[in-house]
C-alpha cells in the first residue's frame, strides 16, 4: 500500500469515527431531551405506571327543622371495568349474575373500549349492584378478571315523606359534564327539590387516590404510601325548615286526593311544610334498574300526576281567597271603606246577575269577606280600575291594579329555593288588547278578576305567601325551604329582607283581618272553627271544566302573634269551606298543639277518597246544570 492509499484510509476511518460519534452526540441529545427537557414521555410512563381513580364523597345530610334527620346515605356499589384486563373473564357466570345477555355484555365492553373511553381505563359495567347482586358477585369475584366493585353513596329517606320538597338525584348526561368540570358522565347530581338548589353544597368535593400499576396492569400499591392522595370532602349539611310531623301528617290528610298544603311561618319566611299530593315514597327513585322503573311507572301515571309539584308548579284561579287583596287595595286607593255596602241580588246587577252569588243579608267590608259576596268585589273591583280622578284614565287604572296585585307576590315568580318556579298570571294591558282589540275593552269586560277568576292564576305557594303578607300587616319574607346551610347554619341574606306590598297600613289589614276570624266564627269556613284558637281565613271556589271545582281555603293563626299561614287546595271536591278549610284547621291545631281534639273530623277528612269520587262524577255526565255552565262563555259585555 503506497502512501497515497494510506492517506485515503486514514480520512476515511475518520470520517467514519465523526460519523459514529455525532450519531452518538444526536442519541444523547434526544435521551436528554426525552428525559429531562420534555414531559410527554414522562407523562406516558406515569399514565402506564399510575391509575388515579376518584374517591367520591357522600352527600350531605338533611335534616328538618328540630333536627331530624330527612336524608342519609346508604353504600352502593358500582362494578368497574378495564376492559383490556378482561381476557380470560368468565362472561357466563357475570351474565347470569347481572341477568343480561352475552349480547349485552359484548355491546357494554365495546362501549367502553371505544373514545371517549379506552380500553386501559377503569369505566363502569354496571351501577347501583343491589345488595342480593353484590353478594353473589364477591363469591365468584375471582373468575372475573378485569373486574372490580367500586363503592358509591346513594340517598336513602328514614321516613317516606317530603318526596317534592327533597328532590331527587340523578346521572349526570354527557352535555352537562362538558359544560361543568366537576362532574363526569355518569355521576350523580341533584335533579329537583332541595337536592337541585343546594347542590353546590351538597355534592362534597371529588379526592383522589393514586395507585401504581406493573406492566400487566395490575395494581401493585399506593403511590408514595398515599402521600398524593386527595381526601374526598363530604357535603355540607342541611337544616331545612321543613317540620318533619306535619309534612308527614299534611300527606295523611291529602292521601286518595288531588292537591296541596303549604304552610309557611309569617315573621321568618320559613316554610313548614310542602305537601302535594298525590305523592310517592322517595325511597322509590334510589338505586339502578329498579330505581328506573319506578320513575317510568311514576311518569306514565297521567292521570295523577305524581311527579308534578303542585304546590309550586301548579296554577289554579284564586277564587273568592283574591277578594282581600282588591279589598285592600281598595281602601288603599280611597274607593273602599269600612261601611261600604253594594247591592246584591243573588248576582252582579250591573252584569244581569253574573257573576253569580249566593244568598246573605247586606253587608258592609267585614262582611262582605264573612260571606263572600261575588256582587260586592265586583263593584269594588270596577272602582278601582275606573278611579278616573287618580289615574286619568282606564288603562291607567287597570296597569296600577295589576301593579298592585303584583306586588303580593301573584303573577310573578317569588324566587325561593324550590327549583322550576311557576309564576301565575295577572293579565296585562298587552293580552286584553289582543283578545278584544284596542279600546275595546273595560271593567265590564272582565269583571270577573274582581273575584279571582278569568285568565287570572295563583300558584298554591304564592297565596300562602298573601297570607304572610295579612299576617304581617304590609310585609313578607321570601318563601325559603332551607334554614340554615353547615354546621354554621349560613342563610343567604336574600331571604332575611323584608319585601313591603303595595298597602302597608295596619288600619287597613285590620279591617280585612276582623272578617276573616267571622269567615272561620259564623261564615263560609265554619267547620275550621276552633275553641281555643283563633283562625283568619278566606274560603274560595276555582272554576274547572274537567269536572268538579277546585277547594281552597287559606288562613293564618294565632290572629295575635301569628305563627303559621297556610293555603289548603283540594282539587275537585267543590266549595272551600267542606275539604280545604277543615284539613287546614287540622294542619293549624297538629302545629300549634301537637296534638288532634277532633279526631271525627280527622276521620273524615282522611278516608274521603275525592279521585275515585270525581273520576265517577266525571263518567255520569256531571249534571246538566254543570254542564250548562261549563259551556257557557264568560259573560262580557
Amino acid at each position: 500500500m503506497n502512501t497515497y492509499q494510506k492517506i485515503r484510509l486514514s480520512e476515511r476511518k475518520n470520517y467514519i469515527i465523526r460519523f459514529i460519534v455525532l450519531i452518538v452526540i444526536l442519541y444523547i441529545a434526544r435521551l436528554f431531551y426525552l428525559q429531562i427537557i420534555s414531559e410527554e414521555y414522562k407523562v406516558y410512563a406515569q399514565i402506564n405506571a399510575f391509575e388515579f381513580l376518584t374517591e367520591y364523597p357522600p352527600r350531605g345530610y338533611i335534616y328538618d327543622r328540630n333536627g331530624k334527620l330527612l336524608v342519609m346515605n346508604e353504600s352502593s356499589y358500582d362494578l368497574m371495568v378495564v376492559p383490556k384486563e378482561s381476557k380470560g373473564c368468565d362472561t357466563n357466570a357475570l351474565c347470569e349474575i347481572l341477568e343480561i345477555s352475552k349480547d349485552e355484555y359484548i355491546k357494554r365492553m365495546t362501549k367502553l373500549s371505544l373514545p371517549p373511553n379506552s380500553p386501559r381505563k377503569q369505566g363502569v359495567f354496571e351501577k347501583q349492584l343491589s345488595v342480593k347482586t353484590y353478594a353473589a358477585l364477591q363469591e365468584k369475584m375471582y373468575r372475573f378478571k378485569g373486574f372490580y366493585v367500586q363503592v358509591r353513596s346513594i340517598r336513602k329517606y328514614p321516613r317516606p315523606i317530603a318526596a317534592h320538597a327533597l328532590g331527587y338525584i340523578g346521572e349526570v348526561s354527557k352535555a352537562k359534564a362538558e359544560k361543568d368540570a366537576y362532574y363526569k358522565e355518569g355521576d350523580y347530581i341533584g335533579v329537583s327539590g332541595i337536592e337541585y338548589s343546594y347542590e353546590k353544597y351538597l355534592r362534597g368535593k371529588k379526592g383522589v387516590r393514586i395507585v401504581i400499576k406493573d406492566v400487566h396492569n395490575r395494581e401493585v400499591g399506593r403511590f408514595m404510601d398515599g402521600k398524593y392522595d386527595t381526601l374526598a370532602i363530604p357535603g355540607k349539611p342541611l337544616y331545612s325548615s321543613i317540620d318533619a310531623e306535619l309534612q308527614e301528617y299534611g300527606e295523611y290528610l291529602m292521601q286518595n286526593k288531588k292537591g296541596s298544603i303549604v304552610a309557611i311561618e309569617p315573621s321568618t319566611g320559613e316554610i313548614l311544610c310542602l305537601v302535594s299530593s298525590p305523592t310517592y315514597d322517595p325511597n322509590l327513585l334510589v338505586g339502578g334498574k329498579e330505581r328506573n322503573k319506578n320513575f317510568a311507572k311514576l311518569l306514565s301515571d297521567t292521570i295523577n300526576v305524581p311527579l308534578l309539584n303542585r304546590a309550586t308548579q301548579a296554577m289554579y284561579p284564586p277564587g273568592s281567597t283574591f277578594k282581600l287583596i282588591d279589598a285592600l287595595i281598595g281602601q288603599k286607593d280611597g274607593v273602599l271603606f269600612s261601611n261600604t255596602i253594594y247591592p246584591c241580588a243573588r248576582g252582579y246587577p250591573p252584569m244581569g246577575g253574573h257573576p253569580k252569588c249566593h244568598p246573605h243579608p247586606p253587608v258592609d267590608l267585614e262582611g262582605s269577606i264573612q260571606y263572600s259576596c261575588n256582587s260586592y268585589y265586583s263593584y269594588v273591583f270596577k272602582s278601582i280600575v275606573e278611579n278616573y280622578k287618580m289615574w286619568g284614565n282606564f288603562l291607567n287604572a287597570y296597569q296600577h291594579w295589576r301593579d298592585a296585585v303584583m306586588s303580593f307576590g301573584i303573577g310573578r315568580k317569588l324566587n325561593y329555593d324550590i327549583p322550576y318556579e311557576k309564576p301565575g298570571n295577572v293579565p296585562s294591558i298587552q293580552y286584553y288588547d289582543k283578545v278584544f282589540g284596542k279600546n275595546r275593552w273595560f271593567a265590564g269586560t272582565v269583571i270577573s278578576l274582581g273575584i279571582g277568576q278569568a285568565e287570572l292564576t295563583a300558584v298554591p305557594i304564592q297565596l300562602a305567601n298573601v297570607m304572610c303578607v295579612i299576617a304581617n300587616k304590609g310585609y313578607y319574607y321570601i318563601p325559603h325551604i332551607v334554614k340554615g346551610i353547615g354546621n354554621e347554619k349560613y342563610l343567604d341574606s336574600i331571604y332575611k329582607v323584608k319585601h313591603y306590598v303595595y298597602v302597608t297600613e295596619k288600619e287597613y289589614y285590620d279591617r280585612v283581618i276582623n272578617g276573616m276570624e267571622k269567615v272561620v266564627e259564623a261564615g263560609t269556613a265554619t267547620l275550621a272553627k276552633m275553641k281555643d284558637i283563633k283562625i283568619c281565613g278566606k274560603t274560595g271556589t276555582a272554576e274547572n271544566p274537567h269536572g268538579k271545582d277546585h277547594a281552597l281555603f287559606f288562613a293564618f293563626a294565632p290572629k295575635e302573634n301569628p305563627q303559621i299561614a297556610i293555603s289548603v287546595i283540594v282539587e275537585n271536591s267543590g266549595f272551600g269551606g267542606v275539604w280545604a278549610a277543615p284539613i287546614a284547621s287540622l294542619m293549624i291545631e297538629k302545629y300549634l298543639k301537637r296534638k288532634i281534639s277532633r279526631p271525627e273530623l280527622e276521620k273524615r277528612m282522611v278516608e274521603a277518597n275525592l279521585i275515585k269520587a270525581n273520576i265517577e262524577y266525571i263518567k255520569s255526565g256531571m249534571p246538566d246544570k254543570k254542564k250548562k255552565e261549563k259551556n257557557r262563555k264568560r259573560t262580557r259585555r
